[in-house]
């Protein structure tokens, strides 16, 4: 045990970061969430009950659909592009699209962006995360809600 203690490489773990971790997948009806720091990864996960799968199930439904059917097939280059130039979600949160309740959005189709520009803000454990545009380019489409739950890597803008 001296060998593990001395190992200053070990990680350590939070118990109670993964307890609110756990809680916010309750919550937010989440699958899993990964936090990273530096670097120490956790991931929370946890099995999806047979009430839950039919809101897993529309996800990956359209993506599936353009495979099995051969008219649809010529539809998937369309749809592919669309979310090529996609900013994605860095971390499970909530979506904002404007700064506090009530305010003008950051961002619209067709809104010119700048590198750096807040597009959005992604909540996560209370603390309000900025978004910002990788380059300049035009707003396509916002693919979310304001006040809607993401996912890690989910395309959020599409910045072209």
């Amino acid at each position: 045990m001296a060998d593990n203690e001395d190992n200053k490489g070990a990680m350590k773990v939070d118990v109670g970061l993964v307890r609110q971790l756990a809680e916010l997948l309750d919550t937010t009806q989440l699958t899993e969430i990964e936090v990273e720091d530096g670097d120490r990864k956790i991931r929370v996960a946890r099995k999806v009950s047979a009430a839950a799968a039919p809101a897993v199930h529309y996800a990956p439904a359209p993506a599936a659909a353009p495979l099995a059917a051969p008219a649809a097939a010529a539809e998937a280059p369309a749809a592919a592009p669309s979310h090529a130039n996609a900013v994605r979600s860095p971390m499970v949160g909530t979506v904002y699209l404007a700064a506090e309740p009530g305010a003008a959005p950051f961002i619209a189709a067709g809104t010119q962006v700048k590198a750096g520009d807040t597009l959005l803000i992604v909540e996560a454990m209370k603390v309000m995360n900025p978004i910002t545009a990788p380059a300049a380019g035009t707003v396509k489409a916002v693919l979310v809600e304001n006040g809607q739950p993401v996912e890690f890597d989910q395309p959020l803008v599409v910045v072209e």
